[in-house]
């Protein structure tokens, strides 16, 4: 399906300029019909016969590594400078959205590898990661050559690589999936973030499925607005075209009813109020028990995911899946098989007499999810390590601050991912939240700006029957400093100081 970027390309391995240039939107002079058989927008990965897109990033204008490119082989070059017809050299062709040409011309190059495959793509702000967990246990439940990719990493066929973004490059995507299809892959679900949809990154990907878990403020240092964050994921359900698909939305988020106007085929809902519901939610200390109600029928359910967030994550899988027909006991098998997802919600169990949980909670409505989730499973004092993350959106910082004073007994706040800001003054910001919400320092909370430190004094705290929330960083391995990057893990903290102790 090509309707949403106005063209396509038959499956080919090299393309001309002419036929690039020929296509709605593409402007060219009078150059030589040169053909070209790779796209990228990283001069690095200029090689012969590469035509180079280039794209005015957030911090770096790809108009300023033309000369790279062409000493690397690069044959033309695509940007949207009006008028332009030769640059170093080098042919120029104009397109007024450069983003959207590279993710369709590098599927084109790739052979189009989702046009055979039942691709699914998952937005919203929080429960992404989960719930594409979910989908691919369910998918390999069902039997089918499967592929994920998302924070946690792209997976295909149970090989796994490292993820740099939460949705990859459009040429990297390309690759990911033409991989994909090599391995016999028929069915792929993605993390399709707001970032991603509006930088075009999923461009030439032909979805059948798209799943919205929820909204709430995040990333609003890059989008500005919550109207505009919501604008991009909603361009999510406006690429599902295929009349055999299937959208789903949350049907207890307040926007739910934007993500169904942008349906262009059938529609299905989850939650309180949705098609698929949740009916007499036991929440144990080490699973969770309800009743699933579906249009296909119901099914008693026992998970080892906990709270009801991830009742939540897993009523919009079953969604899904059951509107591209897998059946109802297929789709049970799936979820009671999954038994932990990295860093969401992970128990960490050494035999310790409290517990240990570590979440990747980082805006204040997945605070207020997780803290609600861990109080469920705690029978004694709620402690909590959180911090917020620098270089990003400062006014969620006291929020998450009021929501960790409220939802905790005792709360230590320190570092996450300061990047180049001062750490101090983070937490400043964090504080300024507790503060207004009525809370003390050293009766309901203190600030420990190393973040090993911190979890330390929080498990030293911890007495018998107690929780530690360790929120932010879940399954991260990593710390951004101002110096760089380092590892760090909060698992690893965790495990190392109850083998000390």
């Amino acid at each position: 399906m090509c309707g949403y970027v106005n063209w396509c390309f038959h499956m080919a391995e090299k393309m001309t300029l002419n036929e690039l240039g020929s296509m709605d939107g593409i402007k060219m002079g009078s150059a030589p019909d040169l053909s070209f058989s790779h796209i990228t927008q990283d001069s690095r990965k200029v090689q012969p016969g590469s035509l180079f897109v280039a794209i005015h990033g957030d911090t770096t204008d790809g108009h300023h590594f033309i000369s790279q490119a062409k000493e690397q082989g690069a044959v033309a070059v695509l940007g949207n400078i009006p008028d332009q017809i030769e640059v170093e050299g080098l042919p120029y062709l104009f397109a007024e959205d450069p983003r959207r040409v590279l993710g369709v011309t590098a599927h084109a190059l790739a052979g189009d590898p989702t046009h055979n495959m039942t691709v699914i793509g998952v937005t919203g702000t929080n429960g992404k990661s989960s719930t594409v967990c979910l989908v691919q246990s369910i998918l390999e439940q069902w039997g089918k050559p499967s592929a994920a990719f998302g924070t946690l990493g792209y997976v295909i066929n149970g090989k796994k690589v490292e993820a740099p973004h939460t949705t990859p490059f459009a040429e990297d995507l390309a690759a990911l999936f033409r991989e994909a299809q090599d391995q016999g892959v028929t069915h792929a679900v993605m993390e399709v973030s707001s970032h991603a949809l509006e930088q075009e990154r999923v461009a030439g990907i032909e979805f059948n499925a798209a799943i919205f878990t929820n909204i709430t403020q995040d990333h609003l240092d890059y989008h500005g607005t919550m109207e505009d964050y919501l604008a991009e994921k909603v361009k999510l359900f406006e690429r599902v075209e295929n009349p055999d698909g299937v959208t789903v939305a949350n049907a207890d988020d307040p926007h739910a009813q934007v993500f169904r106007d942008a349906s262009q085929v059938p529609h299905l809902t989850f939650g309180n109020s949705g098609d698929c519901q949740a009916a007499k939610v036991k929440n144990g200390t080490h699973n969770t028990k309800f009743t699933l109600e579906t249009p296909w029928g119901s099914s008693e359910i026992k998970t080892r995911l906990l709270g009801s967030h991830n009742v939540s994550n897993i009523l919009g899988a079953v969604a899904v899946c059951g509107g591209l027909g897998v059946p109802l006991d297929t789709i049970v098998g799936g979820i009671e098989s999954l038994h932990a997802i990295p860093g969401r919600f992970e128990d960490i169990d050494e035999k310790q007499d409290f517990r240990i949980i570590v979440d990747y909670a980082h805006t204040d409505d997945g605070l207020i999810n997780v803290l609600k989730a861990a109080r469920e499973i705690c029978s004694g004092t709620l402690i909590l390590v959180f911090g917020c993350g620098g270089d990003r959106d400062k006014t969620k910082r006291p929020k998450m601050g009021a929501a960790a004073l409220k939802g905790s007994d005792y709360c230590f706040v320190t570092s996450d991912n300061p990047r180049t800001e001062s750490p101090e003054l983070i937490l400043m910001d964090i504080e300024q939240g507790i503060q207004h919400s009525g809370g003390k320092r050293g009766e309901d909370y203190e600030i420990i700006v190393d973040r090993t430190e911190a979890i330390h004094a929080a498990l030293h705290r911890a007495k018998v029957g107690d929780l530690v929330l360790i929120a932010g960083k879940g399954h991260e391995d990593y710390q951004i400093l101002n110096s760089g990057r380092i590892h760090f893990d909060d698992r690893e903290v965790a495990r190392a100081w109850l083998e000390a102790r």
